[in-house]
């Protein structure tokens, strides 16, 4: 074997950088399955996003002719940006393959399917979002998670006593 053989070296792992989490999402959907995808962002964004910035509790994701469009999120104007600042709130262009747009969309055409996302986080230096393809819950449904959740708790905090 060469010394200088390339298949040899290991790839640095890309870290993952957490930005927002919508937590709401989790209690008030069930979700379904889940998708990755990049965004389309412009510099002052991405410098907002970098200072864990954002918010993405009343966003959702919309499907307008082949493409897949991050709608109502909020990312704050970057303090130190000029003249060319974005706007805080504006639809944001996200990045699916084809297939996976055509999957989305046929599932949204049933009913009551909607596309939410879950959260936002830098892959090494790009910007992706987990989108989720939910289902809303019922009252009912609600009360019966936060009932197991309470269990769960109390089952840990006995294992801790002993």
């Amino acid at each position: 074997m060469k010394d200088n053989d390339k298949s040899i070296v290991p790839k640095p792992d890309k870290k993952e950088l957490l930005i927002t989490v919508n937590k709401k999402a989790f209690h008030d959907y069930e979700i379904i399955s889940k998708y990755e995808a990049g965004i389309a962002l412009t510099g002052t964004e991405v410098k907002s996003l970098r200072l864990q910035k954002g918010s993405i509790k009343e966003a959702y994701a919309k499907v307008k002719d082949r493409e897949v469009w991050l709608i109502d999120s909020h990312i704050p104007a970057y303090k130190f940006g000029s003249y060319s600042n974005h706007e805080p709130i504006r639809d944001r262009k996200l990045l699916l393959h084809k297939s996976e747009i055509k999957k989305i969309n046929t599932k949204l055409k049933e009913k009551g399917f909607t596309l939410i996302p879950l959260r936002i986080y830098f892959f090494g230096s790009n910007a992706k979002v987990e989108l989720g393809l939910a289902r809303g819950r019922k009252v009912y449904d609600k009360r019966e998670t936060i009932r197991r959740e309470e269990a769960r708790k109390q089952l840990r905090q006995l294992k801790k006593s002993f």
